[in-house]
């Protein structure tokens, strides 16, 4: 049941980033949620084979790349969903670092 709090949540801050930060575009909520179940699942099922596989990038970076790769699954999702656009790369960096801490606060509250 917290998963779908979780999910929910996380698509309000889809569609406050797209309102409040210039550069991502979401044409609804319904979009919102589609983003956030979609993110989520890219996350779940791609993200940890493309961080294991860049482990010597993100030890030699002390841990900074991983923010470049939260950004590719950001686009990789706004490439899968209709709707969700990002206009530019600064855009793209600044929403990803929103959805990463309000996911971790998120975290720190449910569990």
């Amino acid at each position: 049941m917290t998963w779908i709090f979780r999910l929910l949540l996380n698509a309000v801050v889809i569609f406050l980033i797209a309102h409040y930060v210039p550069g991502i575009s979401v044409n609804g909520a319904g979009t919102a949620l589609a983003v956030a179940i979609v993110l989520g699942l890219v996350n779940l099922l791609i993200r940890p084979i493309i961080s294991f596989l860049s482990l010597p990038i993100q030890v030699v970076t002390l841990g900074l790349f991983t923010l470049l790769i939260n950004v590719g699954m950001l686009y990789l999702t706004a490439f899968l969903v209709d709707g969700f656009e990002i206009q530019s790369f600064i855009s793209a960096i600044i929403a990803s670092l929103i959805i990463s801490m309000t996911s971790w606060v998120i975290g720190l509250i449910l569990d």
